[in-house]
């Protein structure tokens, strides 16, 4: 089985995730089942239905996390060092067409969150950015197009 990057937050928060999941909403859904069920005609219930089709949504989330739990590699970044771009890195880059900066920390595919610059270790940029240093230029074939970024800092936090 492979084994799935993350960091000690993200990991934690899957947990978190898999927990609410299995304690809350899968109870819940149960319940709603049960109600909907007592309402009579089940070809004709569309609360019934509905539940089904939540509960089916569930139970495809919860087997989806348990498995990326299980083969979860949790990665101390604090433990990690260099002046190269590894997994966990924080990194600063700069846009060489317009030089807005953006920072981004690469982190795995379970908790990437572009709105909170948490890219994902699989996406173009990160496996651009992977394995180049301060001052490299890095060139990314993007669905927008080609770009290409200066790397202005990279930091394990």
């Amino acid at each position: 089985m492979n084994k799935i990057p993350m960091t000690a937050n993200g990991y934690e928060k899957l947990q978190l995730e898999l927990k609410k999941l299995l304690n809350e909403d899968r109870p819940n859904i149960i319940e709603a089942i049960s109600e909907a069920r007592s309402h009579g005609d089940l070809s004709e219930n569309a609360e019934y239905q509905y539940a089904k089709e939540q509960q089916s949504l569930i139970e495809g989330k919860i087997a989806d996390l348990e498995s990326a739990v299980s083969r979860a590699e949790v990665i101390d970044v604090k433990s990690l060092e260099g002046d190269d771009i590894k997994f966990g890195a924080t990194v600063e880059i700069e846009d060489d067409d317009n030089g807005e900066l953006a920072t981004y920390q690469i982190v795995g595919e379970y908790e990437s969150d572009i709105k909170n610059n948490k890219l994902s270790v699989s996406s173009p940029l990160a496996r651009g950015l992977i394995t180049k240093s301060v001052n490299d230029i890095v060139e990314i074939n993007s669905p927008k197009g080609q770009k290409s970024y200066t790397i202005k800092s990279v930091k394990y936090v």
